[in-house]
């Protein structure tokens, strides 16, 4: 066995970092500290010290985490000029103390305020399943690092859909874990009621692996039975479009067909949830305005960014926050420990081009986009959006399945089964790029 192992692949992730369909997802690559981590990774496994099973594996973090001697760009031109930061977030130092090595700092959607990926400045990570879609945000880049290669590992956020969202139209595996399950956020922040921290990887095995090792829980086994699953009635799927639907309708049938149960009920906290965000407004607009809505009018601001913060400049969520305890309780209550399953977006992702043509389309497509996924990080879900592929060929669509907050273990463990039915294999899309 190689006494290399993580040098060889602290290597192979910064020479996929220098491809140009990597190039697009990074902000800054972070080469001399990758190399450095990697080497002593390396000498701690020669020496039989190895701190985690992780040890030597490369990780990317969306570039709204503090990485010593970087800019934190927020994905603005505005923050680009900033100082370098002096220390790591607590999160990145957490993740070497067990011997990830840090490759670089992901691009996004400025101030993660969208969910299409975006990015004007930066410029757009391409979307590896086809170059003219967009690639879901606001942790595009990150989904876009785990699919070219980079590494098999990438830290974002997840306020209102912006892990689960690239990760389905970018074909990987993305989960927002429950709100400050690995400590208080450090990062920097959108909309501090919702927003938590995500995790995208090529499979579902290194999130539970990453997951564990950061929440500090033991090993278990993969899950007995299957539980059951139910699909919310109503718009959740009425509104997807026939090419949603069909893969959706697959991969039920692929579960069922393993002896799964689902069903189709209504979730009355679900829907109401939407009913209140319809009518107020959501928390996430309400709290981004206050944090960045004295940018609104500052040069360097992306047109989409200004639009959306002038959008959510008078908001009253009052009734918004008022009801979010009682309809938490009850949407657990609801679901009476069964997961809940629906696609993660409604439709296939647009294209960059139609989107930047017209400035309606495009707002259109960003609410639409996160539709789904914006009501469940209200009412607390953690979420994990498994790839789906028909004939073997990778999909821009994803299937989601939510449980209730602090639900994280038990949800990484069925998404372990589910993926063995519906899924493709972790090489499959890099396999499909190569060609």
């Amino acid at each position: 066995m190689t006494s290399h192992i993580a040098a060889e692949r602290c290597e192979r992730s910064l020479a996929r970092a220098a491809t140009a369909a990597a190039r697009s997802a990074l902000i800054t690559t972070t080469s001399q500290r990758a190399v450095y981590e990697a080497e002593l990774s390396d000498a701690r496994r020669r020496a039989g010290r190895a701190r985690s099973e992780l040890d030597g594996t490369p990780i990317v973090w969306k570039d709204l985490f503090d990485v010593a001697g970087t800019t934190t760009t927020c994905g603005s031109a505005v923050a680009a000029h900033r100082s370098p930061a002096r220390v790591d977030s607590a999160l990145v130092r957490r993740a070497g103390r067990l011997g990830l090595v840090t490759i670089a700092k992901a691009n996004l959607s400025e101030f993660a305020f969208s969910g299409l990926g975006v990015n004007r400045h930066f410029g757009t990570p391409i979307n590896p399943i086809d170059a003219a879609l967009v690639p879901g945000g606001s942790s595009s880049g990150s989904a876009v690092a785990v699919t070219t290669g980079v590494a098999p590992l990438a830290v974002g956020t997840d306020t209102s859909g912006s892990v689960r969202v690239p990760a389905a139209f970018c074909g990987c595996v993305g989960f927002r874990a429950s709100r400050n399950r690995y400590g208080p956020n450090d990062f920097a922040p959108l909309s501090p009621t919702l927003d938590c921290v995500g995790v995208l990887a090529t499979d579902v095995g290194l999130i539970r692996t990453l997951d564990r090792l950061l929440a500090g829980g033991q090993p278990r086994p993969h899950a007995g039975d299957a539980p059951r699953y139910v699909i919310p009635a109503g718009e959740w799927v009425d509104d997807c479009t026939p090419g949603v639907r069909t893969a959706f309708a697959a991969a039920i049938d692929a579960l069922r067909s393993q002896g799964f149960s689902v069903t189709t009920r209504r979730i009355a906290a679900l829907d109401t949830a939407q009913q209140l965000l319809d009518t107020h407004g959501t928390l996430v607009g309400a709290e981004a305005y206050e944090r960045y809505g004295h940018l609104a009018c500052a040069a360097g601001i992306e047109s989409a960014t200004r639009r959306r913060l002038r959008h959510n400049a008078h908001l009253d969520t009052g009734p918004v926050r008022a009801a979010m305890p009682a309809l938490r309780r009850q949407f657990g209550a609801e679901l009476q420990d069964a997961l809940l399953l629906c696609p993660t977006v409604r439709h296939e992702p647009p294209t960059v081009d139609a989107l930047l043509a017209c400035e309606d389309r495009y707002d259109s497509a960003n609410a639409s986009t996160l539709r789904t996924t914006m009501a469940l990080s209200y009412l607390g879900t953690c979420g994990i959006s498994l790839p789906l592929a028909r004939n073997g060929i990778p999909l821009p669509i994803g299937l989601l399945i939510s449980a209730p907050h602090g639900a994280d273990e038990d949800l990484l463990a069925q998404a372990a089964l589910v993926t063995r039915y519906t899924s493709y294999t972790p090489s499959t899309l890099r396999t499909t790029l190569s060609r």
